[in-house]
């Protein structure tokens, strides 16, 4: 252990971090160790990795001093907020500000914070293709972590700005997977209309983030961004078709239509879409699956994602 590079993971036991711990142990002779980074040293995920060998250190991205004393001696850091948990933009800036704040205090030498796009670069706040949310935001979950980029630049941490995308572990945890319609057919809805959606299986995100560690400094300084595929709405619904054995139709709606559908985050989440569809050369762009594959050579396509994960898609309302 004394020779390896820790890598201290903030959200070991989340979807990301998870991906990336996993990552680590599948590679003992890698040359890094994991340290998961975790809020409830108790849980039984926080447990289940302890039992693995897993260093697992209590610390709160609410708090700068915990998080300082949990990354000393490290050599690298995973760094991930988690927006859905509390749908606060100023808390997620917060925290980011912290991690960076940390990891400088610590002497990190190589941070991959797992950023998403400033959508206001592209869409001001006066534009009024799309509403503004918040009275500051257009798309609030992407706009805080790539507002947030500038507090690592600042704060002169050796950095990777990691560009995550779609997780397609959305159609079983957030509710995005199809619904039977009045004649009982699947509807897969989204308001993409052609566009293609860049989509990612939550586990390949951390898997990706070993491959640039591994990289040593090739990538500090610079923004990765990461896609297992880019799929059109008819073709994720062809494939879930194919992996469920059910009739799956795509339903294009608008974003105007998604945002008002009211569940919490809807707005954001309608903004989102839209910005990924009206700027899809430019997203589709930053996302570089050859490059991700070459990161992450287990990097999963979305029917191979599909086959080991559609039955875990929940069909009911």
């Amino acid at each position: 252990m004394q020779d390896k590079k820790i890598i201290a993971v903030v959200g070991a036991t989340g979807a990301q971090g998870g991906g990336l711990v996993r990552a680590i142990l599948d590679d003992p002779d890698g040359g890094f160790a994991a340290r998961a980074i975790t809020r409830d040293v108790n849980s039984d995920k926080a447990k289940a990795l302890a039992a693995r060998g897993v260093e697992v250190v209590a610390a709160d991205s609410d708090d700068a001093a915990s998080l300082e004393h949990a990354l000393q001696g490290a050599y690298g850091a995973y760094f991930v907020t988690n927006f859905w948990e509390h749908f606060s933009p100023e808390k997620e800036k917060t925290q980011a500000q912290h991690l960076a704040q940390a990891a400088k205090a610590a002497g990190i030498r190589h941070v991959i914070w797992s950023t998403l796009e400033d959508t206001r670069k592209r869409v001001p706040l006066d534009d009024d293709r799309m509403p503004t949310l918040m009275g500051e935001y257009k798309v609030p979950h992407f706009d805080a972590k790539g507002e947030a980029d500038a507090y690592f630049i600042e704060a002169g941490v050796p950095t990777t700005f990691l560009l995550t995308s779609f997780y397609w572990d959305n159609l079983i945890h957030f509710g995005m997977g199809p619904k039977p319609g009045a004649d009982g057919v699947l509807d897969f809805v989204l308001p993409m209309g052609d566009a293609k959606l860049p989509g990612i299986a939550a586990e390949d995100i951390g898997r990706s983030a070993y491959g640039i560690f591994k990289a040593g400094d090739t990538y500090i300084g610079k923004t990765v961004g990461i896609a297992g595929e880019k799929l059109t709405g008819t073709q994720m619904a062809a494939a879930l078709a194919d992996a469920l054995g059910r009739e799956v139709r795509y339903q294009a709606v608008t974003p105007a239509q998604y945002r008002a559908f009211g569940f919490p985050g809807a707005e954001d989440l309608g903004n989102m879409f839209q910005y990924k569809h009206d700027f899809e050369a430019e997203f589709c762009g930053a996302r570089d699956v050859a490059q991700a594959r070459a990161l992450n050579p287990r990097m999963q396509t979305f029917a191979q994602w599909l086959a080991d994960n559609s039955r875990r898609i929940p069909l009911e309302g």
